[in-house]
């Protein structure tokens, strides 16, 4: 048995997303800012008509190194049927991953952030961070909803 997964760079760290959550790929198009939406929020696009809300994956997580723009992407996910789109430094491959290559997360995630992380999966020497983005957007939406 396998998974399959779009990997994808945020900085120099790779991750995953199970591929059956991802709608498709684009280049950025024009991003418009929200005012007072959170930090992590990049703003929303128009996608063939619908207006979808971008989330950045590099600041949600705190990740600082800057990333080469030209690579950038954005991966439109489908969450409980919401159209998110995530944005990324960089997509890497559609790997089918055998699934006892994947380790649970590791003892060090603990406390809010560890329910992003459904696992760690290993592809020769690569380890891919394996995310339950249903579980971030989900915060997420919560998160606007509260405040």
């Amino acid at each position: 048995m396998e998974e399959h997964l779009v990997t994808f760079k945020l900085g120099s760290e790779e991750f995953g997303v199970d591929i059956m959550q991802v709608q498709e790929i684009i280049k950025i198009p024009p991003i418009t800012l929200v005012p007072r939406a959170p930090k992590f929020v990049e703003g929303v696009i128009n996608l063939r008509g619908n207006v979808i809300p971008v989330i950045n994956l590099k600041r949600r997580f705190e990740i600082a190194n800057p990333g080469d723009s030209e690579n950038f992407r954005i991966i439109v996910i489908q969450v409980q049927g919401r159209t998110t789109g995530i944005m990324v430094d960089q997509v890497v491959e559609v790997l089918h991953l055998p699934v006892e290559d994947i380790e649970p997360p590791p003892p060090v995630t603990s406390g809010n952030e560890s329910g992003y992380i459904r696992g760690v999966g290993k592809v020769g020497e690569r380890l891919v961070v394996l995310l339950e983005v249903d579980k971030i957007i989900e915060k997420d939406y919560a998160e606007r909803k509260a405040g």
